[in-house]
């Protein structure tokens, strides 16, 4: 039985042992993380980019970080192999990573779009120069994802194709300013038909709507210059998107005990005052939003020695951890630093300050 002690019996945000929680991980992942192995790099990508949102960069050797992602970068043996039909991008761990076969040719390559996302983002919050990555390589390849009806797979040999991946694959086009390797109409066209009858939008067309492939959705469609900020306080008629219906969904995703929901009929979720949370910011409709009610939730879900859980009295998961640091983010908290609600890092890391 847990000690409720243990659980939500802060009234604030108590960053200090949120550091220290982040830092642990910065050394050494816990055993329960063995099985998350194949998505190393991914949980780099919420320890490095939470320590940066709670302002304590400087514990993170930052050469050494950019050195340990860089080995995971897949390179073609030649410029004409970039138009082989395989992806060019980051490995998400050594795990996935095979040795060069006898003639220099990566045979087997499992680069993936989430990992190449998070791999670009760690890079930048660290302060890397990104015009010394192989960005050509990285986007080039990266048309052999796109698939005819403007969606992507995340990995060439096969996958599901869905609005995550085209968030990853704009995201990436987005921070590397370089958008050759994809056809935006097609993709804008793809996310327009996942926009559902309710307002949301399904990862896929047809499917129900949900938090985090709104938030995909919403962010893309933002990074591809399709969307205006703050377009609340604009002319939502001429919008691309129904805003009306989406903000009448969105806004019922906040429940009685004041947290995010991703979907009708389920209960709230620490992940979701992101996912939500930053969409509503990208429209320019936080003050919609509860705040004093989403604050105490939070709380609710904060562990005593660092983390947040996924619901209250739980024991904390570096995921929701993430995604707690990024809604307080969102919510202004004192000492931390402001989010780029689209890229889901710092602000003064996305504008390479």
């Amino acid at each position: 039985m847990n000690s409720t002690e243990e659980f939500g019996g802060c009234e604030m945000m108590e960053k200090d042992v949120h550091v220290t929680f982040l830092e642990l991980m910065y050394y050494l992942l816990p055993s329960p993380y063995e099985s998350q192995e194949i998505n190393h790099l991914t949980l780099a990508y919420f320890v490095i980019s939470g320590l940066d949102i709670l302002n304590s960069l400087d514990s993170v050797a930052k050469d050494a970080v950019v050195s340990w992602v860089l080995s995971f970068q897949a390179h073609p043996g030649a410029k004409a192999h970039l138009n082989d039909g395989q992806f060019y991008g980051f490995h998400g761990s050594k795990t996935s990573q095979f040795p060069l076969g006898e003639n220099g040719v990566l045979i087997h390559n499992n680069s993936h779009l989430a990992s190449t996302y998070c791999a670009i983002a760690i890079l930048k919050i660290v302060g890397y120069e990104l015009s010394n990555l192989d960005s050509e390589s990285i986007v080039t390849s990266m048309g052999n994802l796109q698939q005819p009806d403007g969606s992507f797979i995340p990995i060439h040999t096969g996958g599901e194709t869905d609005l995550r991946f085209v968030y990853c694959a704009a995201a990436i086009c987005f921070m590397l300013d370089n958008w050759s390797g994809m056809d935006k109409e097609k993709a804008k066209d793809y996310i327009l038909c996942c926009q559902s009858y309710d307002g949301g939008f399904g990862l896929v067309p047809g499917a129900e709507s949900h938090g985090g492939a709104t938030y995909c959705a919403i962010a893309s469609l933002r990074l591809m210059g399709f969307v205006e900020d703050n377009i609340l306080y604009r002319c939502a008629s001429s919008s691309l998107i129904d805003v009306p219906l989406l903000l009448d969904w969105i806004l019922r995703r906040q429940g009685t005990d004041g947290g995010f929901q991703g979907r009708p009929n389920k209960p709230s979720d620490t992940c979701y005052a992101f996912w939500v949370g930053a969409v509503l910011r990208i429209l320019g409709g936080s003050n919609f939003i509860d705040k004093k009610a989403l604050h105490r939730f939070l709380l609710s879900c904060q562990y005593k020695y660092g983390g947040f859980s996924k619901f209250p009295e739980q024991y904390p998961d570096l995921y929701h951890s993430y995604y707690g640091f990024t809604a307080f983010s969102l919510l202004e908290e004192s000492g931390l630093k402001s989010l780029c609600s689209e890229l889901g890092i710092t602000e003064k890391a996305a504008i390479g300050l």
